[in-house]
């Protein structure tokens, strides 16, 4: 029976005596590493997260639970019961994290229900073991994708830990239970390449994230790696079976597009009046939180700014909104190409895309973008008043509000006078 179905059933925990030579160790009452390698994975990446979790037990609370993550309930929810897995041992708020329920989420419109028929985006949701891409590579190909049959647990740790060789990627060359295979890449941008940027780098189009922090972040001397931000590291165990030192050790949790912690702190916003008494204004956004463009990954991602100039009672004088999102395909989102997108193959998700365009690109790292608002405005003191809120799927109808997150609000006291 497989361990899927071993889970699935209730019938199967990994414990000590799956793992020949576990011996335990007189004075910490934990496990000494056995001696040899015992422990393979005959089901590839489809192997539960379940059975890592038996040994590493607080990456897999992040990990498969969100434990520890500010991703709110209400937008991503967990699916232990769809999937009929073991939840945590203790009662905890369900978080969940984007990498555990990636194609098995219960957000409201997956959008491989929503467009093409059903279709699976199962390369990199259910993706094969794969190996890592040069830092330079000029386009980043996608995983092979599992068989139908193997689509069950969203991204598994064995998706990004196992190699094509069955060993387990890891940045330390440590004995465990498992073939190791260590590999110090995996503390750089270069481990999530495959999934998160797929083809050659088109400047303001969807799933680009690595290209656009390799391009126009690491190579400027911005920052650093993807994993400071989404996978903070902290000191403590491995594992908590076996008697081992702490070590430093990343956070399992992939805060990003549903963590407002990430969100708020991704782009900066200013009011400007260049001319005294004027009702020209210059609004500045400036992306100096985030590696890559704001936002980023799938098209369907959106920010919008809200420009409103409110009278000295407070009622509303003027308004203006803009979208910033990135493109479905390699050209700019226009309406002007609805007719010609009939006849694609992916007619349903290039027209809805389309049919908002044309819209503002993201926001690149690093960049500031001046948008110029000129409203008519008698004369007066007037507030000028910006927020930007991050919308998951800009498609929703605007009344759905469960997945926008309030980005940031600017305020700035103005008297026009011409």
């Amino acid at each position: 029976m497989k361990y899927a179905q071993l889970l699935v059933s209730g019938a199967f925990i990994l414990t000590a005596s799956h793992i020949p030579g576990a011996v335990m160790a007189a004075e910490s009452g934990k496990k000494q590493v056995p001696a040899k390698t015992n422990v393979t994975f005959p089901l590839g990446t489809a192997t539960p997260s379940e059975v890592c979790g038996e040994c590493h037990k607080a990456i897999y609370q992040e990990h498969s639970h969100g434990f520890g993550s500010d991703n709110p309930a209400m937008i991503i929810m967990s699916t232990a019961a769809q999937r009929r897995v073991k939840g945590p041992s203790f009662a905890a708020s369900p978080q969940g994290t984007s990498h555990a329920l990636a194609g098995v989420d219960l957000f409201p419109i997956h959008s491989r229900d929503a467009e093409e028929g059903g279709k699976s985006c199962n390369s990199c949701h259910f993706p094969t073991s794969f190996a890592l891409p040069d830092v330079d590579v000029a386009g980043v190909a996608q995983p092979a994708a599992r068989q139908k049959a193997d689509e069950v647990g969203g991204l598994t740790c064995a998706s990004c830990h196992l190699t094509p060789e069955g060993k387990v990627r890891a940045p330390y060359n440590l004995r465990a239970p498992h073939e190791n295979f260590p590999d110090v890449r995996m503390k750089t941008s270069v481990m999530c390449a495959t999934c998160h940027s797929l083809g050659k780098r088109v400047v303001g189009k969807q799933t680009q994230t690595y290209l656009e922090w390799r391009d126009d972040y690491w190579k400027k001397g911005l920052g650093a790696n993807c994993q400071s931000c989404h996978m903070p590291r902290t000191n403590r165990q491995l594992t908590e079976e076996y008697d081992l030192p702490d070590r430093v050790v990343s956070r399992h949790l992939w805060t990003g597009g549903r963590s407002p912690q990430r969100l708020q702190g991704a782009l900066s916003q200013a009011v400007v009046q260049p001319v005294t008494g004027s009702a020209k204004f210059e609004i500045h956004l400036l992306n100096v939180g985030a590696g890559h463009s704001v936002p980023t990954g799938s098209n369907r991602r959106a920010v919008y700014l809200q420009a409103e100039a409110l009278d000295s009672q407070g009622k509303v004088a003027a308004r203006q909104e803009w979208l910033f999102a990135p493109s479905y395909g390699d050209r700019p989102d226009d309406k002007a190409f609805l007719d010609a997108d009939r006849k694609q193959s992916d007619a349903v998700a290039a027209m809805q895309a389309d049919a908002q365009g044309p819209h503002e690109s993201s926001i690149r790292a690093g960049e500031e973008r001046i948008l110029r608002w000129a409203p008519s405005l008698k004369p007066g003191s007037y507030t000028i008043s910006t927020k930007l809120v991050y919308d998951l799927n800009r498609y929703n109808d605007r009344a759905v509000t469960d997945d926008q997150v309030v980005m940031g609000i600017t305020k700035k006291v103005v008297t026009v006078s011409n």
